[in-house]
């Protein structure tokens, strides 16, 4: 059953609530950002080809940039890299803009989308990092997770519709200045959060020029993230083949909306309660599920019966990233704890967009059911991994 009085409690902290309302302003290009550059780019090439790269661009610079800004916040603190990226930001955006209605150079456009993923506000892992600082081992900790990621999946679900109706009213510029917009306005007032006036930078006893990377149960869990978010990428895929093949291609969207919305309700299930597993036994039971539930997928054979088993399926998903983000809590030292929260956000980029790729390689070969249940294998091979290696 759930229970909204561990949420109540949560939010209840003095000076929590501020601060996750600016974290979700500063955390709107996530869900607005990609897909608006792509139809920025998209409308002014009359290219998906090129338009896809550009994207592409934005979160290969994301990915790249994010763990040398989380050493950063580590070493000196949040403050200045928000600041810093509340000006670096919108700038790159604005300037992405200006190069693509300019026709200027393909390379330029590609280059000026990289800077604007690389210099995205870092409020999420800063967000997670505080909450690992401020609750410890408080219980309040996997409900704090647990919203993190529910905030996170709404924040997918609202973002494409934002595009989409911005777009409708003007253009995908408008939609590219929006994302700027809320970058801009998020990291100012997350930074000027009065909880994160009190962060202490944690003293470094042992420096090491690979930080996390040094430490052999997080390189374990970095190993389960790759394998799991490979399914993430085969599911998504998946999915979109799915409707292409049922001949209703426009519904993928919203059957992957629909998985979100289970996600969403499994997220807030799982922070209402305190569970008694082990955390390592905790993500193993998670991604069994997710890849049995992949694999009622991959045998539904009624259009309706798959859209069921989606909500079903997606369930298990904001736990997993819950549970995941209290692992990397747990493991990494308090010295590089936000670097680490970086790493696993870019291994969980890295093996989403693996597994897209091989699900369209698959999808030359083969058909949905196919790409689905290889998903189903990544997951439950991550599943065993985790009780093997953590």
């Amino acid at each position: 059953m759930m229970s909204f009085a561990r949420y109540a409690e949560l939010i209840g902290i003095p000076g929590l609530r501020a601060t996750i309302l600016a974290s979700i302003l500063g955390r709107l290009p996530v869900g607005v950002a990609g897909l608006s550059v792509l139809l920025l780019v998209q409308a002014a090439s009359h290219s998906f080809g090129r338009a896809g790269a550009a994207s592409a661009c934005y979160v290969a610079g994301l990915a790249c940039m994010a763990p040398v800004v989380g050493r950063l916040i580590d070493r000196r603190g949040p403050r200045w890299p928000l600041l810093g990226s509340a000006v670096l930001y919108p700038s790159a955006m604005f300037g992405l803009l200006l190069a693509v209605r300019g026709s200027a150079p393909y390379w330029g456009v590609l280059a000026l989308a990289a800077m604007a993923g690389a210099s995205l506000p870092p409020v999420t892992v800063c967000m997670r990092s505080f909450l690992k600082r401020r609750l410890g081992d408080d219980p309040l900790l996997a409900t704090a997770y647990s919203l993190e990621s529910v905030l996170i999946e709404t924040i997918f679900i609202v973002g494409p519709m934002l595009v989409a109706l911005l777009v409708a009213l003007a253009s995908a510029a408008l939609a590219v200045g929006f994302a700027a917009a809320c970058g801009f306005a998020g990291a100012l007032l997350f930074a000027r959060s009065p909880v994160l006036a009190r962060w202490r930078v944690e003293p470094r006893a042992h420096p090491s020029l690979f930080g996390p990377l040094a430490e052999r149960r997080f390189l374990a869990l970095l190993a389960v993230i790759a394998c799991y978010s490979i399914a993430f990428g085969l599911i998504e895929i998946g999915v979109t083949a799915s409707a292409a093949e049922a001949g209703r291609r426009a519904l993928a969207g919203v059957i992957l909306g629909l998985m979100s919305v289970g996600s969403v309700l499994g997220g807030l299930v799982y922070g209402s309660r305190t569970w008694r597993l082990p955390l390592r036994r905790q993500f193993a039971a998670g991604l069994f599920l997710m890849g049995l539930g992949a694999a009622l997928l991959a045998l539904a054979s009624q259009l309706l019966l798959f859209v069921v088993l989606s909500v079903v399926a997606g369930l298990v998903v904001a736990p997993v990233l819950a549970i995941q983000s209290m692992l990397v809590a747990k493991i990494a030292s308090p010295h590089h704890a936000t670097e680490a929260f970086t790493w696993s956000a870019t291994g969980l980029l890295a093996g989403v967009g693996l597994g897209i790729a091989a699900g369209g390689w698959m999808l030359a070969h083969a058909h949905a059911p196919v790409v689905l249940a290889a998903a189903g294998s990544a997951s439950l091979a991550a599943s065993a991994l985790a009780l093997i290696l953590l």
